[in-house]
Formats: C-alpha cells, sequence, structure tokens
C-alpha cells in the first residue's frame, strides 16, 4: 500500500501543504495574507476552492488541513498518515542533512532559534502543532541547504578567523536549495542532462541565484541566514557591516529590532517606501513613481551582478534558468535582467518571454549561445521525494 505523506512548508507569513498517496499529490492548500485578513485556497483533483480563514485557523493551519482531508474522505482517520516531511531553513552543520526530527533535532531547532529566531520560530511552531492533531506520526526535516554543501572552501568561508568560525558555526550554508535541487531535476528530465555551466534564478519575495558546474552548487547568494545577497521583497541583501554598525550607533536600535528591520522593512519595500510587490511596483512605475522604478533597477542590477559573477567562477555559461513566483511569471522583470548581456551570449527572444509564463519553455533567441528557460519549481513535491530517501534508509 502507498505511503501517504503529509509535506508541509511553513514561513512567517505564509504556510503551504500538499497530500500525497504514494506519488501521486492529492491536494494542496496555501495559507496566506491578503490585505488584512488570511485566505487559503485548496487544491483537489484539478478544482481550487479560496476561501478567508481567521487568524487562529491560519495559526492552527496543520489541523485545519486534518479536518478537510477528513471532510473530503480523503482520508477516514488522522491515523492513516504516514510520515510528514517538512522544509528546514536553519544555519548549522547539523542541519545541511535530512534528518529524522527526533529528541536531538528539537534540541538544535531550538538552540538555533536563539540565533536566528525570525527563520526558525515558524517550523517550531509548526512541528509543536503537528505534535498535538498527530502525536505518533514521524516527522522528518528536509535541509534547505543539504544542495549546497557541495559548495568549495573559498565560497563556504567568510574572511573572519576560522577559530570563531569553527566554535559558533559561522558559514555560508546558503537556501532555497529544496527549489534547486527541485529544478535540476526537472532540467535533466527536459534536456536529457544538466548542462556543466549553470546558474538558476530563483526570484521571489525570498531570491537567491545558484552556480552550478556539472550539476553542483559551488556558489549560491544566500549565506549564513537568507538575508545574505540579493534584494529581496523586504529582505535588505548585502549590506555593508560598517552600515550596520553605523546604523545601529544612529538609531539606537537593539540587536533584536535590527533582525526584524532588516528582515520586514527592507528590498524592495524599503527601496520604494509603497510596496514589495514587483506587480504593484511595475503599474506604479508606469504611473511615474521614481522610488518604485530605483527599486525594481536595483532588484535587476543585483541579479544582473551575480549572473555576471557566477559566469565567471564558472568559466563560462549554457543555461541561465528563471523560477519562482517572480522569475516564472514576469516576462518584464526577466528582459530588465538580461538587458545588455548581449555580449555574453544571454540573448532573449521578446516574443517567446512574453509566451512563456508560469510554464516551462525556453526563451532564448533561436542564434544565442546561451539556452536561458523558464522551469517552474515544485519544492512540495521535492520535499517528498527526500522524505521518501530518509524513510528508505
Amino acid at each position: 500500500m502507498d505511503k501517504k505523506y503529509l509535506i508541509i512548508n511553513t514561513g512567517s507569513a505564509s504556510k503551504k501543504y500538499a497530500f500525497y498517496e504514494g506519488k501521486r499529490e492529492i491536494m494542496r492548500a496555501h495559507f496566506e495574507k491578503e490585505g488584512v485578513e488570511f485566505v487559503v485556497t485548496v487544491e483537489i483533483d484539478g478544482g481550487e476552492e479560496k476561501k478567508a480563514v481567521s487568524i487562529d485557523e491560519f495559526t492552527a493551519a496543520t489541523e485545519y488541513i486534518i479536518n478537510h482531508l477528513l471532510d473530503k474522505k480523503i482520508i477516514e482517520d488522522s491515523g492513516q498518515i504516514d510520515v510528514t516531511g517538512l522544509r528546514i531553513v536553519a544555519p548549522g552543520t547539523f542541519f545541511l542533512e535530512n534528518r529524522i526530527i527526533d529528541d536531538e533535532y528539537l534540541a538544535k531547532l531550538q538552540q538555533a532559534k536563539q540565533e536566528a529566531p525570525l527563520h526558525i520560530g515558524p517550523v517550531i511552531v509548526e512541528i509543536d502543532n503537528i505534535q498535538k492533531v498527530l502525536p505518533s506520526i514521524k516527522m522528518v526535516g528536509i535541509s534547505d541547504s543539504a544542495f549546497h554543501k557541495t559548495m568549495s572552501p573559498e565560497a563556504r568561508h567568510y574572511s573572519i578567523p576560522e577559530s570563531d568560525a569553527s566554535q559558533f558555526d559561522i558559514y555560508r550554508y546558503g537556501y532555497h536549495g529544496i527549489s534547486f535541487s527541485s529544478i535540476s531535476r526537472k532540467i535533466e528530465k527536459i534536456m536529457g542532462r544538466i548542462p556543466p555551466r549553470t546558474i538558476i534564478c530563483h526570484l521571489g519575495s525570498g531570491s537567491s541565484l545558484a552556480a552550478l558546474k556539472n550539476g553542483e552548487s559551488i556558489d549560491t547568494t544566500m549565506g549564513f541566514t537568507p538575508l545574505e545577497g540579493l534584494v529581496m521583497s523586504t529582505r535588505i541583501g548585502n549590506i555593508d557591516a560598517g552600515a550596520v554598525i553605523y546604523l545601529a550607533q544612529k538609531t539606537n536600535m537593539k540587536l533584536e529590532s535590527l533582525e526584524s528591520y532588516f528582515n520586514f522593512e527592507c528590498g524592495l519595500k524599503g527601496l520604494s517606501g509603497k510596496s514589495d510587490d514587483i506587480r504593484e511596483l511595475i503599474d506604479l512605475e508606469e504611473k511615474g513613481d521614481e522610488k518604485a522604478k530605483l527599486a525594481l533597477d536595483t532588484f535587476a542590477h543585483h541579479v544582473k551582478k551575480y549572473i555576471g559573477a557566477y559566469t565567471a567562477e564558472l568559466n563560462g555559461l549554457d543555461l541561465l534558468v528563471f523560477s519562482a513566483t517572480v522569475g516564472e511569471r514576469s516576462y518584464i522583470m526577466r528582459s530588465r535582467i538580461c538587458d545588455k548581456l548581449e555580449n555574453m551570449g544571454i540573448i532573449l527572444d521578446a516574443e517567446k518571454n512574453k509566451q512563456v509564463v508560469s510554464r516551462e519553455g525556453f526563451i532564448n533567441a533561436d542564434d544565442a549561445s546561451i539556452k536561458i528557460a523558464v522551469i517552474p519549481t515544485n519544492e512540495m513535491e521535492e520535499i517528498r521525494l527526500e522524505t521518501e530517501v530518509i524513510l528508505g534508509q
């Protein structure tokens, strides 16, 4: 009999769930905030239902999902669920591996929460909720960093004394690894192999790039936490450490306030002063809003800069991939990013670019030396696959 999987990908402002019987996805649900209310979108057998939920239902989303599965007769009782797989975003060498969530794992998570509370708090709450509604279920933690453990020492290290790096486990771990792994599988399926020199752009509310050499990650833009790297929706990306010290001195912000500031008040939201949504910023720019233009230009500038850097690191480029919400849907931002990269061989076909939205497709000009593809990511399926591997060990 096929195992039944409950797959969970949770964040501070959204939560995603999927239910599988073996390899077959039966149900998918996405909880998120729209304006001042929370909503859930549920997909079952090709049908979609969207409705408002209370803050209590959002907080206890796992229980909501279990009840929904029962109401729809997908399961007869909660004990039929064999395992749950959770995306884990946490710094530390321990979390570079996919593992069964046991007492040791929970203790490590609590310890990591003290170091990066905004990233780890939501998944700890989720695990607590799971233990309440499914007290005997096996849980598997799927690392969002494991894909990047092939990075070289020079890509992984910060230039702090090794004694401090080792004592406090401060290295560049990288994230979005589950997404990069999903996209890599799809590249291999579409093209028969992963080209030797590939750059993947995961562009969404959180954004990062990964450089792949012969299918393995050799560098990525996020570091110890998901704050490093690109300009993101509300996350700051790269900033001079001296500027952080100066800002703290001038504002008298404590460390907890600075962490919240860098995670939720910066990025596109900080630059524009109005929105963290690419679609809204494009509309504002068309109406002459200069700050919206600055936010979009800065976002594209940083992606473009890393494409150039990673092309140099790979000693050339064979394939450039766009994925995640912005990468898959915004042909405008793809065009903006690729503009003036023609001398590198990155040449878009404008018509193909406009046509390929939220689906797979190649968007490079026919005579371009570098392939450019849009490949939707499927993190939920990737979590299921990795959970299956751990169960088989």
